[in-house]
């Protein structure tokens, strides 16, 4: 089936979380002794303490936010004008101590994304998906990603930023040659950072919400910077990430000043071939939410400008959550071939859409 109307060449929402309407279709998937133990993910202390779904994005039956696909279509895709969704579900399988039962989650939520996302409701392909995995067992990880590498509608494998140890070091490569092997970005989302088993990116543990919140950016910093300074994307050239939630307003900064390390200590990290900066548009991309938007509009041009947001920049909702950028109102004026790279082209490409 064909897109038509105002979907045809419309907007790629590079994040929309799709949930289910109960845990027991979580469970169906998952055999003993995970089926029992299964209770749920969450980030238990760092919980919205306001509601973290839209509460007009509640089914009209009364279901979770994002848990209809027929309703999440009506309610933000035909609204929109959305061509392609990528979906990211929550599994929040990396908190988990067990890393078999952490796989185990994570294969059960696949499962039920492809059978109720992808494989149905989905006639006209607007539905993409991402391949959850648990990077506790990374060699378990590559397995998964071999599992679904066939599949037409899972476009990338998806992990949170939460973790024990920065994702450049080697302990994480099955996950990166398995991704390059098949050609998967690989998205990493927050919401497990200081959670569980994973360390807290902040020196200590924030009192409230806001602060947890806020600060989610210095996992993605560390992330990044981890997988330049070890030299991923030379070891797996074919291999690229995408930053899902983290923003972009702190990127110009940490580039400025890793660059300058890099002139003065090139020599500890012999194997990178160029400017650590030099490495983002061929292998990074930024999805947008939560677009930092200052009160001068030029600002932020500026900023989108000092990042090279014509290339590397995707728009992305965050549907339905609490903080949902619209495409109506997230970003102010754009010239029309900027706003056509953020909001299709530069994704289209990315995923090969």
């Amino acid at each position: 089936m064909t897109l038509s109307g105002k979907r045809q060449r419309g907007i790629i929402d590079c994040d929309v979380h799709p949930y289910p309407a109960h845990l027991d279709e979580i469970r169906h998937y998952l055999r003993e002794p995970w089926k029992s133990r299964y209770k749920g993910g969450g980030r238990g202390m760092y919980d919205n303490p306001v509601n973290n779904g839209r509460m007009d994005a509640r089914t009209p039956s009364g279901g979770p936010a994002g848990s209809d696909p027929a309703y999440l279509r009506e309610h933000h895709i035909d609204l929109y004008g959305i061509e392609r969704a990528i979906l990211l579900p929550r599994a929040f399988c990396n908190l988990y101590p067990d890393p078999d039962f952490a796989t185990a989650v994570a294969a059960a939520f696949n499962d039920w994304l492809a059978d109720n996302w992808l494989d149905r409701n989905n006639e006209d392909s607007l539905f993409k998906g991402s391949i959850t995995i648990a990077h506790q067992d990374p060699a378990a990880a590559a397995k998964e990603i071999e599992r679904w590498a066939g599949h037409p509608h899972f476009v990338q494998v998806m992990t949170d930023s939460g973790a024990r140890a920065p994702f450049g070091q080697r302990q994480y490569y099955p996950i990166y040659e398995a991704c390059a092997k098949h050609g998967f970005p690989l998205a990493i989302h927050p919401g497990t950072d200081g959670v569980g088993i994973n360390i807290q990116a902040t020196p200590g543990y924030p009192t409230h919400f806001i602060e947890w919140h806020t600060l989610l950016c210095t996992s993605f910093m560390s992330h990044l910077v981890s997988f330049l300074t070890e030299g991923v994307f030379e070891r797996f050239p074919e291999f690229r990430v995408v930053l899902v939630e983290g923003g972009v307003s702190w990127l110009p900064g940490l580039m400025w000043r890793l660059d300058q390390n890099y002139k003065a200590l090139r020599y500890e990290v012999p194997w990178l071939k160029k400017l650590p900066s030099a490495y983002l548009n061929d292998h990074v991309r930024f999805a947008s939410q939560p677009i930092e938007r200052p009160s001068n509009d030029q600002h932020l041009l500026q900023i989108m400008e000092m990042i090279d947001a014509k290339t590397i920049l995707m728009f992305a909702s965050d549907y339905p959550h609490f903080d949902f950028d619209s495409p109506k109102y997230a970003f102010p004026k754009l010239p029309e071939e900027l706003h056509q790279r953020i909001f299709n082209e530069n994704a289209r490409s990315f995923y090969n859409l």
